[in-house]
């Protein structure tokens, strides 16, 4: 595999980065699908785990994309990831993050939340949050976290069916 590079999204890679996402998440949200309430899963992806992806991303797109950044070898898009300061908790976030799984275990998640360090660093933030779900299915990502220095903050969320 050619050099990482890390580089500002431009509109031309708007369909590879959701196409990276949907292929990230295949197996991921399924996951979540056993794992979580059925009528919470159904609630948030009503047309399927797809379709909110590809609208939430879009989404990002549309509204933040020079909040948004890419990894890339050999002009491929194998990764990105989309940030947001919070200035009055002094605190960078990482919204999303996602490796292409043709290119995952090659550091590339590292990479890029190395780069989020120095970029939210570089701008005079104490601390960076990422959040995920503590289901099966997103297991890998907080090894990646916990790997990578981040420390889990326990929450409890808790949903009734009406």
């Amino acid at each position: 595999m050619a050099p990482v590079t890390i580089a500002p999204f431009e509109a031309a890679q708007r369909y590879a980065v959701i196409d990276l996402a949907i292929r990230a998440w295949t197996g991921v949200l399924d996951k979540t699908a056993e794992d979580v309430p059925r009528f919470v899963y159904d609630n948030f992806y009503p047309s399927g785990w797809q379709a909110r992806q590809r609208a939430d991303i879009g989404a990002l797109l549309d509204t933040e994309a020079q909040n948004v950044w890419v990894a890339l070898s050999a002009d491929e898009v194998v990764g990105f990831l989309g940030l947001r300061c919070h200035p009055e908790d002094r605190m960078g976030e990482i919204v999303i993050i996602a490796v292409d799984p043709r290119h995952q275990r090659r550091g590339i998640a590292r990479q890029l939340m190395a780069f989020a360090d120095q970029y939210f660093g570089e701008a005079g933030f104490a601390m960076v949050m990422v959040e995920t779900i503590g289901d099966s299915g997103h297991a890998p990502a907080r090894q990646t976290y916990e790997a990578a220095g981040y420390q889990p903050w326990p929450v409890a969320r808790y949903f009734k069916k009406l």
